[in-house]
């Protein structure tokens, strides 16, 4: 009896929520800080080093997360499966690109962009670092830990509203963040990237598209990302205008248009998820015996 009550505890979708935000963060976090110490008692210069701990970030995000949850779980960890890989990258990327791009075009059309001058190549790879380390580590955090495990039991629509919420949340912290551009985040972001998720059943394709959404803002437009300090990018660019179009100090993702944009992107996931019947029902409506989702990918 005691026995059972530990593992339906151990099995509780917060517990296992809980437990792998811990073991993720925990590892990444005194990997970075290991790595860093080390880096500086070699006197890595700063962007090299920024470089190195990024991709250990990474490599340890994958890590830790493939090693618990096969281990937790007893399973294979599909949400890595190079099935595809490629096809789900390429697709992704394009996808966040583009979204990114139709967003700074609102703001040139409305002439808000300017761009000052172009950059050498080697500009961009503080961006390229920033984007590459944040897009594994949160999806890996929210899409991988948070939603998945949630949409176990609560089924797909009640998980990605969820999800969406406590992504939005956990950038109010950020700097020149505000209830608004939270919001803008949970609708356009937290959504999306859920839905890529649904659709693709890997976490390859929400990384890729988070990826390129990051790296195009910051690294190539030069703009804000997520209320945070610019950092080199390939081209210098002023950004003037209203906050609904601009985003304001937060950044061309607290924009009216870039929500728009990524709510129709969602739609389109979801009716395909729908239609390739990758949809989970909530535990209660659901039979056991002969519901399963189809593991189709993109």
């Amino acid at each position: 009896m005691q026995k059972n009550l530990a593992q339906n505890i151990l099995h509780f979708p917060l517990t296992k929520i809980i437990i792998g935000i811990v073991a993720v963060v925990a590892t990444v976090g005194l990997g970075q800080y290991l790595a860093g110490q080390l880096l500086d008692y070699l006197g890595t210069e700063k962007p090299t080093k920024h470089l190195i701990v990024g991709l250990i970030t990474a490599v340890l995000s994958f890590l830790s997360y493939t090693l618990l949850f096969k281990n937790y779980e007893k399973r294979d960890v599909t949400e890595f499966n190079t099935k595809k890989i490629g096809q789900h990258l390429l697709v992704g990327i394009l996808l966040g690109a583009l979204l990114q791009s139709l967003t700074i075009s609102v703001i040139y059309l409305k002439g808000g962009f300017t761009v000052l001058s172009v950059n050498p190549l080697l500009f961009l790879i503080p961006s390229l670092t920033m984007a590459f380390t944040s897009a594994i580590f949160e999806e890996v955090l929210v899409r991988g830990i948070i939603f998945r495990i949630l949409e176990e039991k609560l089924g797909s629509y009640i998980s990605l509203i969820l999800s969406a919420l406590i992504f939005g949340a956990l950038h109010l912290g950020n700097p020149h963040s505000t209830i608004a551009a939270a919001v803008g985040l949970a609708l356009q972001a937290g959504l999306f990237l859920a839905a890529a998720f649904m659709f693709s059943r890997n976490l390859w394709f929400p990384i890729a598209i988070h990826f390129a959404w990051n790296f195009s803002q910051s690294g190539i437009f030069g703009a804000t990302v997520s209320g945070n300090s610019t950092t080199k990018s390939l081209l210098t660019t002023t950004i003037k205008g209203e906050d609904w179009y601009t985003g304001g100090a937060f950044g061309p993702e607290g924009s009216v248009q870039a929500t728009v944009f990524c709510l129709l992107a969602t739609f389109v996931l979801l009716m395909l998820c729908n239609k390739q019947n990758k949809i989970i029902k909530p535990y209660w409506t659901r039979s056991k015996e002969h519901y399963k989702v189809q593991e189709n990918v993109l």
